[in-house]
């Protein structure tokens, strides 16, 4: 370690010349062969008399005869290019397998700690293409424009996935078709864009903006040392969960939600405060929530749990309950129960994008 790098570097070289002997003893002529041993004992013997000068030098002609003796690849630039592309791919999917997977956010349940897709309809036209390239890296936000040319009613609306995570929209009528980038619970929800609707030559479908929901990076790594705590802003998995229908592509959707309640817990809602073990809840996260102060709201009551102020719940053993901090919209374990722990991918850690004010580490 501690060795000067051209000593280093003529160790390497020979090693090579001494793989290439043995690789190509039957290749090479007894003449090459002892030139090279020669060229090498050269090497050797200037780096035992510590001749700096010496050494490189030596060390270059033993160079000059490897190149001469080594067979030139064929197709060398491609293969060293594909080997580096394929390197990467590898290190990539290991670290998203093992230790760092991005996410989506793809709904407001957590609203307003982490936002999911909104749209923001408007009569006005877009801006111009500065301020929309502006807008984009800062708030994930794109501009869309729909206009039926002719007279139309939709006959359909329906997702369409490119890359496996950007989703887009097939707006489909009966005399032409739109491909939009904004899903279709949003052209639904915030747009008005149903099956049914007719619209006359010039008129507009769907115009606004859409805000892209945040990209965070998943901590999957560190849950397989430490148990998930209380507060944690975590994702899973939600197949075998009664009351979530899994897509016939893409396979049981994932949630992300706070986590606020550990096995053995004793849970109650007396809105919008949220007990645990009989105390409200201690936890920065959740007490923000509780504030419900600016755009926070505090806790509601569910449905199948948690029904009322004085229904209590006791999370079991292999189980966490998990609710949105946006809990007035937020589907749930309210609704359906505790998230099996092997269901639990991983700690959210960090918005990566949009550069907005969420941008930053989740808490």
């Amino acid at each position: 370690m501690f060795q000067p790098r051209y000593v280093k570097h003529s160790h390497l070289l020979i090693r090579h010349a001494e793989k290439l002997i043995r690789y190509r003893r039957d290749r090479l002529s007894e003449a090459t062969i002892a030139e090279l041993r020669t060229q090498i004992e050269k090497v050797r013997a200037a780096m035992k008399r510590r001749d700096r000068r010496g050494t490189h030098e030596e060390s270059e002609r033993l160079d000059a005869l490897l190149n001469a003796h080594t067979p030139p690849h064929k197709d060398a630039v491609w293969r060293e290019n594909v080997e580096v592309i394929l390197v990467a791919v590898v290190v990539a999917v290991g670290i998203r397998s093992y230790f760092i997977q991005p996410f989506k956010i793809p709904t407001g349940s957590m609203q307003p700690t982490l936002n999911g897709i909104i749209g923001h309809p408007t009569s006005e036209p877009a801006p111009n293409i500065f301020k929309q390239v502006v807008d984009f890296v800062w708030y994930g936000r794109n501009y869309i424009n729909v206009v039926s040319r002719t007279e139309n009613t939709v006959e359909n609306v329906s997702s369409r996935k490119f890359l496996f995570f950007f989703t887009f929209s097939r707006i489909e009528c009966d005399h032409q078709s739109f491909t939009v980038y904004a899903p279709p619970e949003i052209l639904r929800q915030d747009f008005q864009v149903y099956p049914g609707n007719t619209y006359r030559p010039g008129q507009v479908i769907a115009r606004g903006a859409v805000d892209t929901g945040d990209q965070v990076f998943v901590d999957k790594f560190s849950y397989n040392f430490i148990h998930p705590h209380g507060g944690d802003v975590f994702v899973f998995r939600t197949n075998h969960i009664l009351g979530i229908r899994e897509d016939p592509e893409a396979g049981a959707p994932y949630y992300i939600k706070r986590l606020v309640g550990t096995p053995g817990d004793v849970l109650r809602i007396d809105s919008p405060t949220l007990y645990v073990n009989g105390a409200p809840a201690q936890n920065f996260g959740i007490r923000r929530v509780m504030a419900a102060r600016g755009s926070y709201r505090g806790y509601s009551q569910g449905q199948a749990f948690l029904a009322n102020s004085h229904q209590t719940y006791t999370i079991p053993a292999h189980g966490y309950f998990a609710m949105g901090d946006n809990s007035y919209n937020s589907y749930d374990s309210r609704y359906w129960g505790p998230v099996p722990e092997e269901n639990v991918v991983g700690r959210g850690l960090f918005v990566y994008w949009p550069f907005g004010w969420h941008w930053g580490l989740i808490r």
